[in-house]
């Protein structure tokens, strides 16, 4: 069991983040048009992991805008901001934000996601939701960087991300 904390307050996550230079594990999760998708879906792209506990937090709004914008330079790479917000609040989201530079993917039906890469947050009031983390995957799916952000309120490390891609 992992740890990080909310304004300061020890929380519980459950399972291991996939480490840099790891296969990540396997993921269905759930798109915006409700159908399910795999890493597979997106093969052939080196894809970054935004994974958030809502949109509806700030600090989770501000780092889907970041990534969004992000993305836009980025060269065959997609940005999969996953959480456990339904797939039509993420998408309204994104929508009413004008964000289209993102694929949001939600843990609703396939919570298995949530222990698999290390995220699932247990033993608080916020169990069910994703602790804040980024996983940065090449084309083969491999792990380039991971960052479980130690608190849950804290932004991750945008630049550590992108430097992952840019290696």
């Amino acid at each position: 069991m992992q740890q990080i904390t909310r304004a300061g307050e020890p929380m519980d996550v459950d399972g291991l983040l996939p480490a840099k230079g790891e296969t990540a594990p396997a993921m269905t999760l759930t798109a915006s048009d409700m159908q399910d998708v795999t890493l597979d879906t997106y093969a052939g792209k080196r894809k970054v992991l935004n994974i958030i506990p809502s949109v509806d937090t700030p600090t989770c709004a501000m780092s889907t805008r970041r990534f969004n914008e992000l993305a836009s330079t980025l060269a065959d790479t997609v940005v999969l901001v996953v959480s456990a917000d339904l797939p039509f609040a993420a998408k309204r989201f994104c929508g009413a934000e004008g964000l289209d530079n993102v694929k949001t993917l939600s843990t609703f039906r396939h919570r298995e996601f949530q222990k698999q890469w290390g995220v699932a947050l247990c033993n608080s009031p916020m169990e069910g939701l994703c602790a804040r983390a980024v996983v940065v995957l090449d084309v083969d799916n491999r792990v380039l960087h991971s960052e479980l952000v130690s608190e849950l309120k804290n932004e991750p490390d945008y630049d550590a991300a992108l430097a992952a891609l840019n290696a």
